[in-house]
């Protein structure tokens, strides 16, 4: 999709502070941050939601929750508080899939 923002972030059309990166994830600082560790998990091949996951979308999905678990390790949040969120449909203000790596106290309520 050529005006989707995450993908002019993944092809570095936009500027965006990468915290971590595969050759099909990216993560990286969400600019309204909703707690105090708030990182955006995404896909770097264009998935409008999850409702257009399929079967072969296994591995990638593996990927992202390991990349959850790589940032629970570089932010110490083993013993702290830490969620994973993905919102699909008309909750995404960017249509494509992306999951809300979020860590430390809330700053506002979803």
């Amino acid at each position: 999709m050529n005006d989707c923002l995450f993908c002019k972030i993944i092809k570095r059309k936009l500027p965006a502070k990468i915290v971590y990166e595969t050759n099909s994830v990216i993560a990286f600082l969400d600019i309204n941050p909703l707690a105090d560790i708030h990182i955006l998990i995404i896909p770097k091949k264009h998935i409008g939601e999850f409702g257009e996951l399929t079967a072969e979308h296994g591995s990638l999905l593996v990927e992202i929750y390991q990349t959850a678990n790589k940032l629970v390790e570089e932010y110490n949040l083993k013993d702290d508080f830490y969620r994973l969120l993905v919102s699909g449909g008309k909750a995404q203000d960017i249509p494509h899939l992306h999951f809300h790596f979020l860590g430390g106290k809330w700053k506002k309520i979803i």
